[in-house]
């Protein structure tokens, strides 16, 4: 192994894989299809699969990976907190639809081709980074 690889040890985490909350989504073929998986509560912390098996199988390394570099930073592991569907907020779809200024769209376009992702997953990239954010300083 090279010298200026650092060999970050796992941790056993303090709130395990399945008490977080993860959005698996479809890749689109313009991404290489796929799914997608996120952490709303781990922004950053993301994988992806061929199939929803694989991107949750992977996703969880990934969960280790991202919580035994926080811990290994000395940074704090965020708690879970991400509850998709509350009794006090019925029909919650999951679904919604934004409208932005042409100008907001052509940098969103703009971003994601750069990315190499889709427009739709760029989006609920950010949306799972800024709640992430938003519930860490509140």
């Amino acid at each position: 192994m090279n010298d200026w690889v650092k060999v970050i040890p796992r941790i056993s985490p303090p709130y395990p894989f399945e008490a977080y909350t993860h959005i698996v989504s479809p890749l689109s073929a313009e991404d290489g299809g796929g799914f997608l998986i996120t952490f709303p509560d781990l922004p950053g912390c993301m994988s992806d699969g061929e199939t929803e098996a694989e991107a949750v199988a992977n996703g969880r390394d990934a969960f280790s990976a991202v919580v035994s570099a926080l811990a290994d930073m000395g940074r704090a592991i965020p708690a879970p907190s991400f509850r998709p569907v509350d009794a006090e907020v019925p029909n919650v779809s999951g679904k919604f639809v934004a409208r932005v200024p042409k100008s907001v769209h052509a940098q969103l376009t703009t971003r994601a081709k750069a990315e190499g992702v889709s427009l739709n997953t760029l989006v609920l990239t950010y949306i799972a980074e800024g709640l992430g954010r938003h519930d860490h300083h509140a």
